[in-house]
């Protein structure tokens, strides 16, 4: 038994861990040590990877490329492999991971679990539009090979399935060709959210990559920082040398409190204005900017964060964002990392998908016990009215109501749940 914490460190409760090296030996160590979860990375915020005093199958020692075709851009690989991996050894031959979150720290198994998306929702969708077949072992032993086209209903539940279906071993993803590393970016200040969804709208027929950092504590007015991005060939450049920062201890308070907040944000806002317009970015820089920082969590102090990222209909997008951001700014909590986007029209893949037609707002919140759990509440309240959902892979602390009512399909993904596999979510939200 050893303390297992997800990103949010909100908890440092012991787990039994089995590491799962050798695919041949997998459903021999989950029958020995049963009723346990998949755990990769541990970058999700929450629960969702956890089994408090229970067991993790611990999945990053399935790090095997296993095939990967240059010509076509098929890539088959264990569900261990990071996501950096695939684009460090794809993008010198071409090609690229159509979709990726804001980290690349994550394993192949938790991006399927947790259908992860990315800027480019209007364009590509989520990370489980381009998964081709998926191994999938139940804690029975039995193993099923789906896929969008095979067992489709086996790969809806287990895409964005968080884990629950059984443990993943491998799959087959379809890259998408790209020139090389680097894009052609643009950054546009804005004002207000009317500005926001002006810039929204009239990006996704040019732009593949949209995505907005907006100043959740400016009096709830809304402005921000559009950023958008198209892949470019710019012939050969030298890459960014790598060297990366770190956060080297936790410190005693949080980091992010009412008195960094506010000059923060409002020096960020004014150096990025000054610097706005059109600029040549690595894939690495535009993509996942925090992965520059390493363990960037503990900034939060020995209590944790939570993440709130919720998403609504488009509809309804602009009251409902404009009366949470109206929330957040009276709480005087607040974030550094508040994210605004819009997904495109199309229907999510997984019968528990997150990403789904509307508009979706992310900020950490420094835990700072009932307060915060209590703007959440006022929070839920603005989602339930709108008939929007929570993300899975950010929540520990959702009410059960508010799952079942965000997620539609609830019921008939039961039908597919390993009875095997339990997590702190699943024991939370489902009740076992």
């Amino acid at each position: 038994m050893r303390p297992v914490s997800s990103w949010g460190r909100l908890s440092a409760i012991p787990h039994e861990v089995v590491s799962l090296n050798d695919p041949h030996q997998i459903a021999r160590l989950v029958a020995s040590k049963p009723g346990g979860v998949a755990h990769g990375n541990g970058r999700s915020y929450g629960d969702v990877c956890l089994n408090p005093k229970g067991v993790l199958w611990h999945t990053t020692g399935l790090d095997h490329f296993i095939a990967f075709n240059q010509s076509t851009g098929r890539l088959v690989c264990e569900a261990g492999v990071m996501l950096r991996d695939i684009q460090r050894l794809a993008i010198p031959y071409g090609w690229i991971l159509p979709v990726t979150p804001g980290t690349q720290l994550v394993t192949v198994g938790g991006a399927i679990a947790n259908d992860v998306h990315g800027k480019n929702h209007h364009r590509l969708g989520s990370f489980g539009d381009h998964v081709q077949r998926i191994r999938l072992l139940r804690t029975d032993g039995q193993t099923i090979e789906c896929g969008p086209k095979d067992q489709a209903d086996w790969f809806a539940a287990t895409v964005g399935g968080v884990g629950l279906t059984g443990i993943i071993v491998n799959a087959d993803i379809q890259l998408k060709r790209v020139s090389g590393p680097w894009l052609d970016t643009e950054t546009v200040p804005y004002d207000n959210l009317d500005e926001f969804f002006q810039l929204a709208d009239e990006s996704e027929a040019d732009w593949e990559h949209t995505v907005s950092w907006i100043d959740c504590i400016s009096g709830g007015g809304g402005r921000g920082l559009f950023m958008r991005g198209n892949p470019t060939d710019v012939g050969d450049r030298p890459e960014p040398n790598g060297s990366k920062l770190t956060m080297p201890i936790v410190p005693p308070v949080s980091l992010v409190n009412r008195l960094s907040l506010q000059p923060f944000n409002m020096a960020y806002f004014h150096l990025k204005k000054w610097q706005a317009g059109r600029a040549i970015a690595h894939y690495e820089s535009f993509f996942y900017p925090l992965d520059n920082l390493l363990d960037w969590n503990r900034m939060y102090g020995p209590k944790g964060f939570y993440q709130y990222q919720s998403v609504v209909p488009r509809e309804v997008g602009k009251d409902a964002t404009q009366a949470m951001l109206g929330e957040i700014s009276r709480s005087g909590e607040g974030s550094f990392l508040a994210v605004l986007k819009t997904f495109g029209d199309r229907q999510p893949i997984g019968m528990l998908s997150f990403p789904r037609p509307g508009v979706t707002l992310a900020l950490d919140f420094p835990n700072k016990g009932e307060r915060t759990l209590k703007l959440f509440e006022r929070l839920d309240a603005i989602v339930r009215e709108a008939g929007g959902r929570i993300y899975l892979a950010k929540d520990a602390r959702m009410p059960r109501e508010l799952f079942e009512t965000g997620y539609p399909r609830l019921s008939e993904f039961m039908k597919y749940r390993d009875p095997g596999i339990h997590s702190g979510l699943s024991r939370r939200l489902m009740g076992s």
